[in-house]
């Protein structure tokens, strides 16, 4: 199924973050209370600052999430992403 986001909301895969301690122990999602990044799948046709492919930070609690295909994603405003990674 295709989802395309109308005006400036941007469809965005999470990724999964695995953080350790230098101990080795491993933090759940759960217990992260810091932003969360993923990968702009799909943009709005008045997006202007991000595009596909982006790996984008967001907040934790930012934006709607949904399942397509099996899949989990999140439907974010652009104005709630705090930041692209950049090369």
């Amino acid at each position: 199924m295709a989802f395309k986001p109308l005006m400036d909301r941007v469809l965005v895969e999470p990724q999964d973050l695995e953080q350790k301690t230098e101990s080795g122990i491993i933090i759940p999602d759960t217990a992260k209370e810091k932003p969360q990044q993923g990968v702009v799948v799909e943009i709005g046709e008045d997006v202007e600052k991000v595009e596909k492919g982006d790996i984008v930070a967001f907040e934790k609690y930012a934006g709607n999430e949904i399942k397509i295909d099996d899949k989990k994603y999140v439907i974010l405003k652009e104005d709630e992403i705090l930041g692209k990674f950049v090369n």
